[in-house]
């Protein structure tokens, strides 16, 4: 294909983390979340095939180097072999670490699979006039930057393929990410690439220099951005457009649910319910509100099937929660939970919110209660 005549396209995903363990789900909803990634999987395939694209590329953690099976290799061998003679290009992160022990020396790909080895960029021609640079991680952490001593060596177009954080994006990221990789955006032009196809971030960037496509299949709650596979069209003075197509297979949503007034844990259950019936796929339930200090607030009896049944998962959590304790009429009491409100009431070193925390957790413990998380 001669590059100068026509554009490339290439449909790019990443952090698609085959095998991860969904340690929030319970073992039948967590295998029930790794089915759904597979079939995440195919999907992208199938995109690749129906969009038509010179070559599918995967910017890293494929799978997870720890957990993964054989089972996991054939998929991988048999989805990129149905895609022949299409180009897959795969660049290894921190996760799926190129190794002796990886899938990527374990497996027999077919002839359309091109795994970057290397720490650090090596060239692979896609069309005449068009280079995709790719490095992999040899190791789990402490692989360095890509970008650092980097400058393309020849003339057309550039482009690279790695797993790596931006650093000044990394702040915007979730905040248990590790940065791996780091690099400068700045780098990427001024080492003479045109554009950098990344992967790492779970939360999708489109920058001038770089392109995350963020994790195409929910992995936590919580998760913000337009992420899926990213149809990326390469023109032939170097610019870059980009396109982006929901891929997963699996709907994963929060919902909040206030339980103001509340009096008994019927209520409790009612209001679950109710705000669940029309929610589908994984859903994490944040319960917030001042409840009556009776009710017996168990998230252990909110589960999925006295809730809803039609869910794949049901994650209950505690939010901004308390009891509605008659502050004023209990330091009126002459008893020992008067004199315990009266004391705290009147201690000067605590703030207000620490106050309620102090005088919440007595009372609980004065009413021999241990079912509510004060917050």
């Amino acid at each position: 294909m001669n590059f100068s005549e026509t554009a490339v396209r290439l449909l790019l995903f990443s952090d698609l983390h085959l095998d991860t363990p969904f340690r929030w789900a319970g073992p039948e909803a967590a295998r029930d979340r790794r089915r759904m990634l597979r079939e995440t999987l195919r999907r992208i395939a199938q995109l690749a095939d129906e969009l038509g694209v010179d070559a599918m590329c995967c910017s890293g953690d494929l799978y997870e180097h720890e957990r993964f099976s054989p089972d996991t290799g054939e998929l991988l061998r048999g989805t990129f072999r149905e895609l022949h003679p299409l180009p897959v290009v795969v660049s290894p992160g921190n996760h799926d670490w190129y190794a002796p022990s990886s899938l990527y020396q374990q497996v027999a790909w077919s002839e359309n699979v091109q795994v970057f080895s290397e720490d650090h960029l090596t060239p692979l021609p896609l069309a005449d006039g068009l280079t995709l640079w790719g490095a992999a991680h040899r190791a789990p952490a402490g692989t360095r930057n890509f970008l650092d001593n980097f400058a393309v060596d020849r003339g057309g177009v550039h482009l690279a393929l790695f797993h790596g954080s931006e650093q000044v994006g990394f702040a915007a990221q979730e905040q248990d990410k590790v940065p791996h990789a780091p690099f400068r955006a700045e780098q990427i032009p001024a080492s003479g690439l045109h554009h950098a196809l990344v992967g790492h971030f779970h939360t999708p960037v489109d920058a001038p220099w770089h392109t995350y496509p963020g994790n195409p299949d929910p992995l936590e709650f919580g998760e913000l951005g337009d992420r899926g596979a990213v149809l990326v069209t390469v023109a032939g003075d170097g610019a870059v457009s980009r396109t982006r197509h929901r891929v997963a297979q699996s709907v994963v949503s929060d919902v909040t649910v206030n339980l103001d007034g509340t009096t008994h844990s019927a209520q409790i259950l009612e209001a679950v319910r109710e705000a669940l019936l029309p929610c589908e796929g994984f859903v994490r339930v944040t319960l917030d509100g001042e409840i009556g200090p009776e009710v017996d607030l168990r998230p252990e009896d909110l589960r999925r099937e006295s809730v809803a049944p039609h869910l794949a998962g049901v994650v209950v959590r505690l939010g901004a929660l308390s009891v509605a304790y008659d502050i004023a009429a209990l330091g009126e009491e002459r008893t020992i939970r008067g004199q315990f409100v009266r004391d705290v009431l009147r201690a000067p070193e605590l703030t207000d919110k620490r106050r309620r925390q102090v005088l919440v957790t007595g009372l609980r413990a004065l009413d021999g209660r241990r079912d509510l998380e004060v917050r």
